[in-house]
């Protein structure tokens, strides 16, 4: 599957702070999929910049409206 292919898939995210100081991503998908990606927390704050970039490209073709 493809970064631009659609998907009946569901799953939840929560995202935050481990005991061990770093930033945990858990991922729980169908079928008892159970995925915790922990990162250093520079890492982290690369990850959430490329998600903001990637939010304002679909925004400005057309997935959604400004505030």
């Amino acid at each position: 599957m493809g970064i631009d292919k659609q998907s009946d898939v569901s799953a939840n995210i929560q995202i935050g702070p481990t005991s061990l100081g770093m930033v945990r991503i858990y991922v729980e998908a169908e079928g008892g999929i159970e995925l915790p990606l922990d990162f250093e927390p520079e890492e982290a704050i690369e990850i959430a910049e490329e998600i903001r970039a990637a939010a304002e490209m679909a925004r400005e073709m057309g997935g959604g409206k400004r505030r």
